[in-house]
């Protein structure tokens, strides 16, 4: 039995061994996503400092007002800021796009009307 253990605590030495010196070939495969090493601001004035304001998009007032909400949605932040890097485009630009994603994926049609074939609409 301790023969066993022995081995067993041996074979697995030399994998995590080979494992960690051939790292530089396996890391790329393990999906990371991009938001673990980067920390987004809970705060207006912190998004702010983070680029996720405009001259279209003021988050100056929220702050000069005395805000006490917690900033921007957590998981909004995240996709615009995937896009921004992604797309190499301005937080405005962005942000109409994850707005665009949003609204497709709700089946909303670019307009803002629902494309539901059964939507009636009285105006």
């Amino acid at each position: 039995m301790g023969y066993m253990l022995y081995s067993i605590s041996f074979l697995f030495l030399i994998l995590a061994t080979g494992l960690y010196l051939g790292r530089n070939r396996w890391t790329h495969l393990v999906p990371i996503p991009d938001y673990v090493y980067n920390r987004l601001p809970s705060s207006f004035s912190n998004d702010i400092e983070a680029g996720f304001t405009s001259g279209d998009f003021d988050l100056h007032t929220n702050v000069v007002a005395g805000d006490s909400r917690r900033g921007l949605d957590q998981r909004g932040k995240r996709e615009v800021q995937k896009i921004m890097k992604s797309r190499k485009i301005g937080f405005d630009e962005a942000r109409r796009v994850y707005m665009e994603q949003s609204f497709a994926n709700n089946n909303i049609g670019l307009d803002g009307r629902p494309r539901d074939p059964k939507f009636v609409s009285f105006s």
